[in-house]
């Protein structure tokens, strides 16, 4: 929840020429829905993707509050976060709701970033992947492959400072994408898996030399122009 209608245009005046030369990374930008249409319109020169911080899973109807897919894609939308944790544990998001949104996106044809998580009660008490698991198998329940990324993003990383080691970030990334052989066969290997957990230009590095870390969803750090476009910048 951050930047005005204005504040996203200054934004995006500033963050898209620094990044126009790099054509080997995609980027998604996800600013709050009052700013998609204007983002929209600064973007469409671009090869950055516009994406939501959220759908409902609904056409239409007496859901007051609510945005359907087609009110996305009508902003210009090609892709919308579904699960992130703090819609999981703020707003008391199940995975049945989750899975739902998962569905209606992909119906219309939205890029779907899927986030998944533990919090840190969750991986002190040794129960990490058991989370993983639920969360990916329900709510990838009756999805086909296409269109999916996945975020993997350790709840007690997001916004704290602290970051997952590089090594605990690589288990759980080779353990999703196992649990995504197991849903998605041979396809599972070319389904990209990002980190999301304070990622910044420092520790960007050691998080992308592991194997299965094909990506970061960043938070933080992308709410300036400078960061962003460093990190959007990187070479291994």
């Amino acid at each position: 929840m951050n930047k005005t209608i204005s504040e996203t245009q200054a934004f995006l005046d500033a963050f898209l020429p620094a990044v126009s030369s790099v054509t080997d990374v995609d980027v998604i930008i996800a600013p709050p829905f009052t700013s998609l249409a204007a983002a929209s319109e600064k973007m469409k020169n671009s090869a950055a993707k516009l994406a939501a911080q959220d759908v409902f899973f609904e056409e239409k109807g007496a859901f007051t509050g609510e945005v359907s897919a087609a009110m996305l894609i009508d902003a210009g939308c090609e892709a919308v976060i579904i699960g992130h944790s703090e819609r999981r544990h703020i707003l008391k998001e199940s995975d049945e709701v989750i899975n739902k949104k998962v569905r209606a996106a992909r119906a219309h044809g939205l890029e779907v970033l899927f986030c998944i998580g533990e919090l840190l009660a969750e991986r002190e008490s040794g129960k990490t992947m058991d989370v993983l698991k639920t969360q990916v198998m329900a709510g990838l329940s009756g999805v086909a492959q296409d269109g999916i990324i996945v975020a993997y993003e350790p709840v007690w990383a997001i916004g704290t400072g602290k970051t997952a080691t590089p090594e605990q970030a690589q288990e759980a990334h080779a353990f999703v994408r196992e649990l995504l052989a197991g849903l998605f066969g041979d396809a599972a290997q070319t389904l990209r898996i990002l980190y999301g957990g304070s990622v910044t230009p420092e520790n960007i590095g050691a998080l992308m030399s592991q194997p299965d870390l094909d990506g970061a969803l960043v938070g933080g750090a992308s709410l300036k122009p400078d960061s962003f476009a460093q990190l959007v910048r990187f070479k291994k």
